[in-house]
C-alpha cells in the first residue's frame, strides 16, 4: 500500500470507513478540541489543514478562506450552527470526560438530561469552539 508523503504506516489502517472535511477558521484550535473529546490520533498535517484518525475515519480540518473566514463570526461561547443537514457521531469512551473536555476547550456537550439510548449506545449532541454541532456516543453498561 502507498502512503501519502509523511504520513507514517502504523499511523493509517489499509481503509477508511469515512472521512470527512470540516472547514474552520482556526485548524488548530479544532484540532486540538477533536483529539481530546474524541481521542482521534493526530495525523499528517501542513499549513491549512490537519487530519485527525481513528481505525475507521480521517477528519481533515481545512482553513477556510481569508475572506470567507472575515465573514464568519464566531461568539464567546459560540453560537451553536445546528443549519446544517449533517452531524458526525463519534465514538467516545465515556461522554462525561468527553463533556468535561469540550467544555474547558470551549465547546460543549449537552447535559445527561438529553442523552438517549440506541442500540446499546447513549447518544448526546454538542457543538465544537466554532460552533460546528456533532455527537458523542459510548457503550452503555448492560
Amino acid at each position: 500500500m502507498r502512503f501519502p508523503p509523511g504520513l507514517k504506516e502504523d499511523w493509517c489502517p489499509d481503509r477508511r470507513l469515512a472521512q470527512i472535511a470540516l472547514y474552520a477558521v482556526d485548524p488548530a484550535r479544532l484540532a486540538a478540541f477533536y483529539v481530546e473529546v474524541t481521542q482521534l490520533r493526530l495525523g499528517e498535517g501542513a499549513d491549512g489543514f490537519i487530519t485527525l484518525a481513528s481505525d475507521s475515519l480521517e477528519l481533515h480540518i481545512v482553513r477556510v478562506p481569508e475572506e470567507v473566514a472575515a465573514t464568519i463570526g464566531i461568539s464567546v461561547p459560540p453560537t451553536r450552527r445546528e443549519d446544517t443537514p449533517i452531524k458526525v457521531s463519534f465514538e467516545v469512551l465515556n461522554i462525561e470526560d468527553a463533556r468535561a473536555a469540550a467544555a474547558r476547550l470551549g465547546g460543549r456537550i449537552d447535559g445527561i438530561e438529553t442523552e438517549w439510548v440506541w442500540r446499546g449506545e447513549a447518544h448526546c449532541a454538542g457543538f465544537d469552539p466554532e460552533g460546528n454541532v456533532f455527537q458523542v456516543r459510548a457503550e452503555v453498561d448492560s
